[in-house]
């Protein structure tokens, strides 16, 4: 449906790729029906997305739609034994693969084409119309930060409720760009195909990131919205001797990790007349469920109210079809300030797993797992997982707090706490840091620095020097990569060790 109405309503507007050669809806719509009528030819039951971002991924997706199929993208970074775990999963599928990938699609059994071939294909082939199945629209393998990959659903109803909510038809200019810069098996990547297509923006992808790079596509591509995740917005505000010259730039939205406030107020100084979005969502919500717009960055960062400039470090407040409860550990609903897991309600929640249908509770409420707190005004703070709290002596110990302080620091680029087995305390914190381009962390110092903010309990034991953290192509941190690395690693002079665990 939504690309039959941009089709119709803005057939001859480029919507995917560069302004000079990309494809407008109409000429989508086309190649969507064929690649539709290839994959029912091949009697598949799933169309897998194994390749880098690009035209083939929106092709793909609506061509899974008229088929009546699911689109399962692929995580083309997976080891071997992940990714053979996963198409095992799907032997009747069809796929869109890399060429590097056929060696695996073979193990696998499954038949497929490389992104050229595809479009290829789904150019020359009958524009047939098949008739739409009942079946989910998506399905997406999460991150597996803290625990294995699991399968998430999302239906039609989920995605279309989203991008109704989200944005109004035809509402872009004919010169807005969208530069897309997360890989095309992250939910944002969906989101922003579906809504952009829905507005009637061009979308624009970025394969490999470096902050020269993007700058320039930027400028070249004269690029009006912008979605980065915060490992990205870092490097292009830190990195040194950059021209951040971006006049077209109009709306640069972030989200999907941790962002150090000051990397936000120094975007808003460079950029002061961009609308700086942060937004908050999962896998299972369809993407966002929470906004902090433009005018609220800008009133945070001018107020010397320190409650409104805290709201800088917030994921805002929930949007309007969507939901939200803090609840305690019984399930009771808690006041604004106390902190809970964060539960969430409405059209777009799917919260539904492969194999174990929909999680949500007796009132249609799904549990992010996150933990976080509301305050007077609704707006909603992030505290991290559950599955990340660290228990030290019967105290819960939230790492997100500790990070933040850490990441306060002028020297530090990006920081994880970890909570390390103890004998006498359950669990004792370590953290890992990295240094910002050019300059060095004093360990003793960064420890002394954390101490001052934190009670005793709440300071890293022992905190060690890395030149990078375990981390996502969307910027999430792997805490269990960053905890299997600080239990090999034995005391060296790069780190500063704690003379008794605990005892601070």
């Amino acid at each position: 449906m939504l690309l039959e109405m941009a089709a119709d309503g803005l057939g001859d507007r480029v919507v995917v790729g560069p302004k000079d050669s990309g494809i407008t809806a109409e000429r989508l719509r086309q190649l969507a029906r064929g690649g539709a009528a290839a994959v029912v030819a091949a009697g598949a039951d799933a169309l897998l997305y194994l390749a880098s971002n690009g035209p083939a991924f929106p092709v793909a997706m609506f061509a899974a739609a008229y088929a009546g199929v699911p689109l399962i993208p692929v995580n083309y970074r997976l080891g071997e034994a992940q990714l053979q775990q996963l198409l095992a999963k799907h032997p009747g599928a069809f796929a869109v693969a890399d060429a590097g990938q056929s060696a695996a699609m073979g193990r696998a059994g499954i038949t497929g084409l490389n992104p050229v071939q595809w479009l290829e294909v789904a150019d020359r082939h009958p524009h047939a119309d098949p008739t739409p199945e009942d079946s989910p629209a998506v399905l997406i393998y999460t991150s597996g930060t803290t625990s294995a990959p699991k399968g998430v659903v999302l239906r039609h109803e989920n995605l279309v409720s989203y991008v109704l909510a989200a944005v109004e038809f035809a509402s872009a200019g004919p010169d807005e760009a969208a530069l897309m810069s997360v890989p095309p098996y992250h939910i944002a990547a969906v989101a922003n195909v579906i809504t952009n297509l829905y507005a009637g923006r061009r979308v624009l992808t970025l394969e490999s990131f470096t902050p020269a790079g993007w700058l320039e596509l930027v400028r070249r591509e004269n690029v009006t919205n912008a979605l980065v995740v915060p490992t990205m917005l870092t490097r292009v505000m830190e990195e040194p001797g950059l021209d951040l010259a971006v006049p077209t730039l109009r709306v640069l939205a972030y989200g999907g990790a941790q962002m150090p406030s000051r990397v936000v107020v120094r975007a808003l100084e460079a950029w002061p007349d961009v609308d700086f979005v942060n937004a908050y969502g999962l896998t299972e919500t369809s993407s966002t469920i929470a906004v902090l717009g433009p005018e609220e960055h800008r009133t945070a960062v001018a107020s010397t109210d320190p409650v409104v400039r805290a709201r800088l470090g917030s994921a805002g407040r929930a949007v309007p079809a969507v939901e939200l409860e803090i609840r305690d550990e019984a399930g009771r609903p808690v006041a604004p300030g106390v902190t809970g897991r964060i539960w969430v309600r409405g059209p777009q929640v799917s919260g539904e797993y492969t194999g174990s249908g929909p999680a949500l509770d007796e009132r249609g409420f799904f549990d992010t797992r996150d933990e976080g707190f509301v305050d007077e005004d609704d707006y909603l703070f992030i505290g991290g997982r559950t599955d990340d709290t660290i228990i030290r002596g019967g105290e819960n110990i939230a790492p997100a707090e500790i990070e933040d302080v850490l990441l306060a620091h002028p020297m530090v680029s990006d920081a994880v706490v970890v909570g390390v087995p103890d004998e006498e305390w359950g669990q004792r914190l370590e953290a890992a840091v990295v240094a910002r381009p050019g300059a060095e962390v004093e360990l003793d110092e960064l420890k002394q620095f954390a101490k001052d903010r934190l009670r005793g309990s709440k300071t890293p034991v022992r905190i060690v020097l890395w030149e990078a953290l375990p981390r996502t192509d969307t910027g999430k941190l792997i805490r269990r990569h960053a905890l299997e690395r600080l239990l090999a690693e034995t005391a060296t002079p790069q780190l500063w060790q704690g003379a008794q665990a605990g005892k601070l």
